[in-house]
């Protein structure tokens, strides 16, 4: 398994799920259908090097999150550069690491490469830990529950309000990936 070994701040969460990991692998890449866990966005992408990647909204109107696949080795590992495209942030790498465990599969998410004094780092760790959460529960369930249904329901009232760097028109092609970043193994 190879990341990006980055300095600065790393955002780090692990939860066991009650699934194969093939099941959750499944849920975290899918690509036909709004993903309930990533708050119904829609993963836009060839999940392969190199490739652009971007949760979209359902209507496919807003991007949420902007960035580049920097390595896939399915089942056990995700990794890409990711911009929140509501926020003024640098750009990051997300690593989603799977390994089976007792009891089913361990994912384990890094959000790494954040420079000191990033404004409200702990909304967004804070939001990655419900994403876990959210993750478990509808690979465990097969959906989230009524609290986070009345939640993303209000998000899709709202849309309308969202910044213009949301609206898909607006938000540019990521950049490409170093190829001298230093990765390790």
């Amino acid at each position: 398994m190879r990341t990006l070994a980055e300095p600065g701040t790393e955002l780090l969460h692990s939860i066991v799920i009650a699934a194969p990991i093939e099941k959750v692998w499944a849920e975290i890449t899918k690509l036909d259908g709004k993903q309930r866990a990533m708050m119904d966005a829609v993963l836009d992408s060839k999940l392969e090097p190199g490739a652009p990647l971007y949760y979209r909204s359902t209507d496919g109107k807003r991007v949420f999150v902007v960035g580049r696949v920097v390595e896939v080795d399915p089942p056990r590992l995700l990794s890409h550069t990711q911009r929140l495209t509501m926020r003024d942030d640098p750009w990051t790498v997300v690593s989603w690491e799977l390994e089976e465990v007792d009891g089913g599969t361990r994912v384990t998410l890094r959000n790494s490469g954040w420079p000191e004094g990033v404004e409200r780092l702990d909304k967004v760790d804070s939001t990655w830990k419900g994403i876990l959460a959210a993750l478990k529960q509808v690979v465990e369930s097969g959906d989230v529950g009524t609290g986070l249904k009345i939640q993303y329901a209000m998000m899709r009232a709202f849309m309308w309000a969202m910044p213009s760097g949301t609206k898909t028109e607006n938000v540019p092609e990521p950049p490409g990936i170093d190829p001298n970043v230093n990765r390790t193994g």
